[in-house]
């Protein structure tokens, strides 16, 4: 059986963890990978925490239920850290990824004891740079790809880019912010 790499990812509404969960599992079947990407319905509201799942594999994924030992965890929305436990169950092998203008030591100090890596990414700033207003879940995409290592940026960055002129067609002024969001998080992305 071929390697499996689990993603939890914590969003509120809005934010685009479902979607970022769904744009990951994308690029990762285009790379040749099997993989899952789905969300965990709760209060269906703006603002409301919200999780979604990915699965990526080497091998059929014979698993269909929600995540409860991730091997990474990406956390949209910082403030979540104080609501929900966002390490859970995180692999001590794994790392965490969070959405923050704070350096990973600060975040690490509020995550209840978790002694794994602790990566963060200022997505506010890069979306806001590149793409003129808040969407988070795009540099977070490109950020959990670097701290996964689950496939070779190149091919992540053009799996993106055909997904995007396909999502975008009648938009395409879009697409390059986009992918220089992604761009952006890649090199961006810091932890210990």
């Amino acid at each position: 059986m071929g390697k499996t790499v689990e993603i939890r990812w914590h969003g509120r509404g809005g934010q685009g963890a479902k979607t970022a969960s769904l744009l990951l599992a994308e690029a990762a079947f285009n790379t040749g990978k099997y993989i899952q990407g789905f969300p965990e319905y709760g209060p269906e509201r703006m603002g409301a925490p919200i999780t979604a799942y990915n699965r990526i594999a080497d091998s059929k994924i014979r698993i269909h239920s929600n995540i409860y030992e991730p091997d990474y965890v990406v956390v949209v929305d910082e403030s979540l850290i104080r609501d929900v436990d966002v390490a859970a169950g995180l692999k001590k092998e794994g790392a965490i990824l969070v959405n923050s203008q704070r350096e990973p030591a600060e975040i690490k100090k509020q995550l209840k004891g978790y002694e794994g890596k602790v990566y963060v990414v200022d997505a506010m700033t890069i979306s806001v740079d590149t793409l003129g207003k808040y969407f988070p879940n795009t540099p977070m995409l490109g950020a959990v790809v670097k701290v996964s290592g689950i496939m070779e940026e190149n091919e992540f960055i053009s799996s993106m880019e055909e997904s995007f002129k396909h999502k975008f067609a009648s938009k395409p002024e879009v697409i390059n912010g986009n992918m220089n969001a992604i761009k952006r998080a890649l090199q961006e992305v810091k932890g210990i």
